[in-house]
């Protein structure tokens, strides 16, 4: 099975690499997974509400110029930028990776909560979870308050998860969404368990049904 998958935001070719080796380590034996640049138009980073519709628009184009040859597509990114509601009759289905991590730690009756890196992607992740209905299930969202660099930066983005996740977890949530979709998760002894959403939908895809 073949996957497309489109960067939220235009980005340099070294990162392109980084993320696709890393969906080359991450990605089941069945599943292969060709990671391609949004294109110029779109932001370099999402640090404002405008950068977070702006990046919907160009993914959504992006996906909308996929050609043959893919089995599925998905955005590279945990907010779900142009990934339909609901299931959509269309030549190439788009999946979102939060809507499927999300979604199973729901229908597995987990409490989750979620980590991300500043105030704007936060307010998208938490309208993206009330957009799938699965709030009741939700402990809520905490801002790591990182630069664009940490999403590269592994050992910084998981210095910065403890409180948060200590926080969550006070909440009732015994999982957090690590709310980027391009960041290595260490472990660590915390109350709550880091979910990669990558890993965990990359697993969901490869199930066949």
């Amino acid at each position: 099975m073949r996957a497309l998958a489109v960067t939220p935001i235009h980005l340099p070719p070294e990162e392109i690499r980084r993320r696709q080796d890393r969906y080359d380590r991450l990605a089941p034996p069945d599943l292969e997974i060709e990671l391609v640049d949004v294109g110029a138009a779109a932001p370099a980073s999402l640090d404002t509400g405008e950068s977070v519709r702006a990046s919907e628009r160009e993914v959504a184009a992006a996906l909308g110029r996929a050609g043959e040859g893919f089995d599925l597509a998905f955005p590279d990114c945990v907010l779900d930028p142009a990934v339909p509601d609901t299931v959509a009759a269309q030549p190439l289905p788009v999946h979102g990776l939060l809507k499927l991590s999300a979604t199973h730690l729901a229908g597995k009756g987990v409490r989750f909560g979620a980590v991300v890196r500043n105030e704007a992607i936060r307010a998208e992740f938490d309208k993206r979870v009330a957009d799938y209905g699965l709030t009741a299930y939700f402990a809520g969202t905490r801002v790591l308050d990182l630069p664009f660099e940490a999403i590269a930066d592994t050992a910084t983005w998981n210095r910065a998860l403890g409180d948060a996740v200590r926080e969550l977890a006070s909440l009732g949530a015994t999982a957090v969404i690590n709310g980027c979709s391009a960041v290595d998760v260490e472990p660590a002894d915390l109350p709550a368990r880091i979910v990669d959403p990558t890993e965990l939908a990359l697993r969901l895809l490869a199930v066949q049904p």
